[in-house]
This record gives C-alpha cells, structure tokens and sequence, in this order.
C-alpha cells in the first residue's frame, strides 16, 4: 500500500470516528432538549469522509434516518468512498506477475 493510500483511510476512518461520535452526541442533546449540532456540520462531516460512520451513527443511534436529505445523501457518499478507496488502492497496487 502507497502512502496516499495509506493517508486516505486513515483520513476517511478519523471522519468516520468523528462522525459517529457528533451523531451519538447530537441524539443524547436532543433527548435532552439542549443545544443540538447543525444538521449542516453533520452533513459536511459525513461528506467529506465521514460517511461510514455517519452511517453508523444514524442506524445505532436511530437518528436522522428519516429525516431529509440524510437517508438519501449519507449512503451516496458512502459509496463515493468506498470507490475513492478502491480506486485508490487498485491503481497503486503493484502489477501481478
């Protein structure tokens, strides 16, 4: 594995700790009815490499999961990265032999 790649998911995986972590956060705020994280920092965080986890965090959590555009943008970037990934990781692998 390249150091690009290697950079890659160790980005997407600290975005998509943190993006579960502001889901889980943001459902104990609303059980509580105390301020709640913006639906748009959710929504960058999930975008810009955080999808799986904000994923995670809206199926454990039960949270945001019918609320739009989150059960419609969340999975599109999830599967963005997940191809951003393999490319990434099929383009710098070393050719077979």
């Amino acid at each position: 594995m390249d150091r690009h790649t290697h950079l890659l998911l160790i980005w997407l995986g600290v975005m998509s700790t943190l993006s579960l972590l502001l889901f889980g956060w943001d459902k104990a705020m609303a059980k509580l009815r105390r301020h709640r994280i913006p639906e748009t920092a959710l929504l960058s965080c999930a975008i810009f490499g955080g999808a799986a986890g904000a994923l995670a965090g809206m199926l454990l959590f039960r949270h945001k999961i019918r609320k739009p555009p989150f059960p419609l943008i969340v999975p599109l970037a999830l599967a963005v990265h997940l191809t951003l990934a393999g490319y990434t990781m099929w383009s710098t692998s070393p050719p077979s032999v």
